[in-house]
């Protein structure tokens, strides 16, 4: 199977032919062209993943010709070629739309490569536009990415309560996307014209919450010099979203419960009664009903809200969904921050589908955002990753560095005769991640500590306490652990 469609527009036969017979070594599928209007008609003839466009053609400017393919078709990779490269050219590449550009001669391997790269990113588009395209007609909820069978749970039970007025608690943990899925329900509902009201209850102070929610009147209080509308007068027809709301007290659970149960309140000092027709979301990354049995949480409160459970899983739980979320994250990211498109390399992608994510959703964004505010090229290694996405790498190839050392399993052949106690196995792993750590930040405890997050006084102890820094001056012999390697070696990669 054709590993992609490349069209090569170059008015060199040579060029041409080279290009051919080395892509479809590669398994590429070639088509050959040898001028821009050339080219130009076999994009119309028929769709192709890649084009490698020569800058000096004899009949159109290619970065005129580049402009113009990329307002015929916004998502074709296109790679311009060119005898001369220079910072003007790569400005007036990027600017044009192109994804990269070669200098002649090039390396075949690196070229590839590019290719290689350019045409993944393609194809990720693309699935991202036709999944956005598919959940929009089937959903309508243009906000949400995910593809994984748990997602699309949550798609259908979003589209099932969102036309009702029930109430619905939503739980998952922190960056998840539980606002997101509040406010999916909402754009779907009958109420989408009115107002969406979230509120965030853990970020607002107890004797002001009332406030906010309620209202007051003029003198309720000393800085009352003013009556004023609460949230739910504000939401009334709407809806109304409480995140953390396992954190409202016990006196404002008993007014929220008369709320949702009469549709009716009043405000802060008023003896006047208000009616609201509000649809109330609740969210909380705590179980509520380890609240209401330890007292923490009213129990018919809880039953009030939990009228329709949702659950949204956490990122570890749906990995098959990070691409799509990583091609979102950079296409918007890429936009806010006035640069060309940027992709990760394979390594760097392979990072970010192993690592758990304990931040979840809310973690990825930051971490594509980092990337591509620190970035200078348009394929974004490993190294742009920050050190906590990395680490489990580094733990990873300690670990099966380690495994030779280990004994063998019941039913396992091999193994060293005398087997390392568990406690000199721990020992080993810390000194080997310290020792990696430290050569990583150039020895530089500081910047080590930091990156370890402890402080400096705590990472100074277990190189004391593991010997390293005497480890390190005097470089002994192998057989100085009971690994039998030295750490220096380690760390040195040997």
């Amino acid at each position: 199977m054709p590993r992609g469609s490349i069209l090569v527009v170059d008015d060199e036969i040579e060029i041409r032919e080279g290009l051919e017979a080395l892509l479809t070594s590669e398994s590429f599928q070639v088509t050959l062209a040898e001028t821009g209007e050339a080219g130009l008609q076999k994009l119309e003839d028929q769709p192709f993943d890649l084009m490698l466009l020569d800058v000096s053609l004899p009949d159109r400017n290619g970065l005129e010709l580049l402009r113009e393919i990329r307002r015929r078709d916004p998502q074709l990779s296109i790679i311009l070629i060119t005898a001369f490269g220079s910072i003007d050219m790569a400005r007036a590449a990027f600017k044009g739309g192109a994804q990269d550009f070669i200098t002649k001669p090039w390396s075949n391997d690196e070229l590839i490569a590019q290719i290689s790269l350019a045409i993944e990113g393609r194809r990720l588009r693309d699935e991202n536009v036709q999944l956005k395209r598919a959940l929009k007609q089937r959903y309508n909820f243009p906000n949400i990415i995910g593809k994984s069978d748990k997602m699309q749970a949550v798609f259908d039970l979003v589209t099932q309560v969102a036309p009702s007025r029930s109430t619905v608690l939503i739980s998952g943990e922190s960056g998840t996307g539980k606002e997101v899925i509040a406010k999916a329900i909402h754009s779907a509902s009958t109420r989408a014209d009115k107002a969406f009201i979230p509120i965030n209850t853990g970020s607002i102070p107890v004797d002001l919450l009332e406030s906010q929610l309620f209202g007051h009147v003029k003198g309720a209080f000393t800085s009352a010099v003013a009556s004023k509308k609460g949230l739910f007068e504000v939401a009334d027809q709407g809806t109304i979203f409480f995140d953390e709301i396992s954190t409202i007290g016990p006196e404002t659970q008993a007014k929220l419960l008369r709320v949702i149960q009469e549709r009716e309140f009043m405000r802060l000092g008023g003896t006047e009664t208000i009616k609201v027709d509000v649809r109330i979301l609740a969210a909380s990354n705590e179980d509520l009903s380890k609240l209401v049995r330890e007292g923490r949480f009213r129990e018919d409160l809880f039953h009030r809200l939990n009228v329709i459970s949702l659950h949204l899983p956490p990122l570890r739980d749906r990995k098959e969904d990070i691409p799509l979320l990583v091609e979102r994250f950079l296409g918007q990211f890429c936009t806010d921050n006035g640069k060309p498109p940027r992709v990760f390399t394979h390594g760097a992608m392979k990072l970010l589908m192993d690592y758990d994510w304990p931040g979840n959703v809310r973690e990825l964004e930051n971490v594509v955002e980092r990337a591509v505010v620190l970035s200078t090229q348009e394929a974004m290694d490993a190294d742009i990753l920050p050190e906590s996405v990395r680490t489990r790498e580094i733990v990873r190839g300690v670990r099966l560095q380690l495994a030779e050392f280990l004994p063998p399993l019941p039913g396992q052949v091999g193994g060293p005769g005398t087997a390392p106690s568990l406690f000199e196995i721990l020992e080993e792993v810390e000194r080997r991640i310290i020792v990696d750590m430290l050569e990583r930040t150039n020895w530089n405890q500081t910047e080590a500590s930091e990156r370890f997050q402890v402080p400096l006084s705590t990472l100074n102890q277990k190189i004391k306490r593991l010997g390293i820094e005497t480890r390190r001056r005097s470089m002994p012999s192998r057989g100085a652990t009971a690994f039998g390697e030295d750490p220096a070696e380690f760390a040195a990669g040997k």
